[in-house]
């Protein structure tokens, strides 16, 4: 078998840097801790890898550069600066032309170090303008034309004068129209079908809370971690920086940002501590829809009918993994509209017969395109990602990749009965994603709204929900039986292979013999930046027989540990303290031995047996 073990470790170090991490509360704390260790060994046992000049290059080029929610792998090196959020004074004082932020020089033997390593990719010093560039093109300075940097203050002067609105961007100080809060952490959610999740929640529930404003609104955002790990926030409806302000934000700390929503249309929100944990909180389930509503321009059928709608349906449609592995493959166990298998045939919407529908459709995904439709129902009009300026008559379907959205309008025929919402890539459609909108003409008058909030229960119905609860299932953790199904490997196995992938181990739960080797392969790509940002991770035990660590792992690297005491062992990854496996240890059997002469008597019965049967079918029949 091809491994790409890294290089030996000290073992007892590891140990007992282990064991501090798992002591050490609250648990967001390992991140710092190996993210330390793991720079310690770049600069020490990985020296001369390809891996450590890959990280160094990566610290030289982040250098200096403002990366803050992104947690920047040069902090380690010491040569990481803070930039602060932009505030009315700030613009008042700046000055009218760019200057360059000092960079706080990075300790000596990181300096040293990074002086040391040299890095191709750098940007270099900006060039001169060229003298073959015609005149024209060229300002009194030399320097090309449409390149000359603007200070901040300039660049809002200019976008104000533009034909089209302006950037999100507002002074950290602004006074707030609307005030956004959101709690991000993790715990369980009920699918329905007696189906229960463990995963990453948003206002405890998933997707979360629907957010409306209005366009010309500036928007407060506050962003508060109730978890145990570092989780963050990316909204899509924020046309200028966020993360800076909201990424990788500890467990127990708040932050907020403040942006003017200046484009109308659906928007997508979602967890972002930065880099590899980005796709991972979406994948496990922190996420929700953000509406923008025009100010300025109106939706057409709203313009031809002369009211507002009757019916206001917030849909969002999204899948749900059982491991890591099926996330990052894109196989989803289930897909469902607002948090709920079959929510709306459960609980149909109902209307009346002839009701004006606007429907504010996200595709989530994060893997899957949808083909929304409701069965009997052409468009009237679609407006492409909601913004009332983008649109076409009629349609029978708008197709959404993950973060696509569409607002549909629509008028229910006069005539009574079920029409049905579904995307027309029916695998979602049987796995969840399906709905009733019924018209009966003795429903009571809208208008109605339906939110894509998902269920909410409290802790005591919860309890009983996961007691109850005929299927538990994961993405990061073991889930019930059937939806993990433990890999039994031959008891002749000498060397098995467990995966990590999609912050999960893959299989989660694995049987094997006494004496048997397990190598760990970390198949996450994603080595760069810092803690649960990263997709660095290993494998060890909190509870078995004996206890076991593996060195850090970045992408392709494997390390093995031979088990020769019978048991149960359950592992985690330091890095990311919620991936959990089970490894079944059993006694190897004894193999089979016969007396002598065993093997030619069987070779005789054997002949004679075939000698039986075909004398049996030669003869002849009466």
């Amino acid at each position: 078998m091809n491994t790409h073990p890294v290089p030996r470790l000290h073992r007892p170090g590891l140990a007992i840097v282990a064991g501090l991490i798992l002591a050490t509360a609250p648990v967001a704390l390992a991140c710092d801790a190996c993210n330390i260790l793991f720079m310690q060994q770049v600069d020490g046992v990985r020296e001369g890898s390809l891996l450590a000049r890959d990280v160094r290059n990566a610290q030289a080029n982040q250098r200096g550069l403002p990366l803050q929610g992104y947690s920047s792998m040069a902090a380690y090196a010491g040569a990481s600066r803070e930039t602060p959020a932009v505030t009315t004074a700030s613009l008042e004082t700046a000055p009218t032309t760019a200057s360059t932020a000092a960079t706080p020089a990075p300790s000596a033997p990181a300096a040293a170090e990074l002086a040391a390593s040299p890095a191709p990719n750098a940007p270099a010093s900006a060039p001169a303008a060229s003298p073959e560039l015609p005149a024209n093109l060229i300002d009194d300075h030399g320097r090309p034309v449409g390149r000359v940097p603007l200070s901040i203050p300039e660049v809002i002067a200019r976008d104000a004068a533009l034909p089209i609105p302006q950037t999100s961007f507002v002074p950290q100080d602004s006074e707030p129209d609307v005030r956004v809060s959101i709690d991000l952490d993790e715990g369980w959610a009920y699918l329905g079908n007696g189906v229960a999740y463990h995963g990453f929640l948003t206002n405890g529930t998933i997707p979360g809370p629907t957010i409306i404003v209005n366009e010309g609104d500036i928007v407060e955002f506050t962003v508060n971690n109730r978890g145990t790990i570092p989780h963050g926030a990316s909204i899509h409806a924020a046309y200028t920086q966020t993360s800076k302000y909201l990424g990788n934000i500890p467990a127990g700390q708040s932050r907020k940002v403040l942006f003017r929503a200046t484009y109308p249309g659906v928007f997508m929100y979602h967890c972002a501590p930065g880099g590899h944990a980005i796709p991972m909180h979406v994948l496990f389930g922190q996420y929700g829809m953000m509406v923008v509503k025009p100010k300025e321009s109106q939706y057409q059928l709203e313009k031809i009918l002369g009211h507002g709608p009757d019916v206001e349906i917030y849909l969002l449609q999204h899948e749900w993994y059982a491991s890591g592995y099926d996330a990052i493959k894109g196989n989803p166990t289930y897909t469902t509209f607002n948090g709920k298998l079959f929510r709306y045939v459960e609980e149909p919407i109902v209307a009346r017969p002839g009701d004006y529908v606007r429907i504010y459709f996200l595709n989530v995904g994060p893997n899957l395109i949808s083909t929304f439709h409701l069965v009997g129902i052409i468009w009237d009009f679609a407006y492409w990602q909601g913004h009332p300026d983008v649109w076409m008559p009629g349609g029978q379907t708008v197709t959404a990749g993950p973060s696509d959205s569409w607002v549909v309008e629509f008028r229910i025929p006069p005539d009574e009965g079920a029409y049905t919402m579904l995307s027309h890539a029916v695998g979602a459609t049987s796995t969840g994603a399906i709905g009733l909108l019924v018209a009966d003409s003795e429903a009571e008058p809208g208008p109605i709204v339906i939110k894509s909030d998902g269920p909410a229960h409290s802790p005591e119905e919860m309890a009983q929900i996961r007691e109850d609860a005929v299927r538990i299932i994961s993405p990061f953790e073991p889930g019930t039986t059937e939806a993990d199904v433990p890999v039994v490997f031959p008891p002749d196995a000498e060397e098995v292979v467990i995966r990590i992938i999609g912050n999960s181990f893959h299989p989660k739960v694995a049987q094997i013999t006494a004496g048997t080797t397990v190598t760990w392969v970390n198949e996450d790509v994603f080595t760069y930046l810092a803690g649960e940002v990263s997709g660095v991770h290993n494998a060890a035990s909190i509870s078995g027989p004996s206890g076991f660590v593996t060195p850090l792992l970045a992408h392709a690297e494997s390390a093995s540990h031979t088990f020769e005491e019978v048991g149960e062992y359950v592992y985690i990854c330091t890095p990311h303290p919620y991936m959990k496996a089970r490894l079944i240890v059993t006694e190897r059997p004894e193999p089979v031995r016969g007396g002598a002469g065993a093997g030619p008597f069987m070779t005789v019965l054997i002949f004679v047996a075939l000698l039986l049967g075909l004398a049996a079918l030669l003869k002849p029949r009466k």
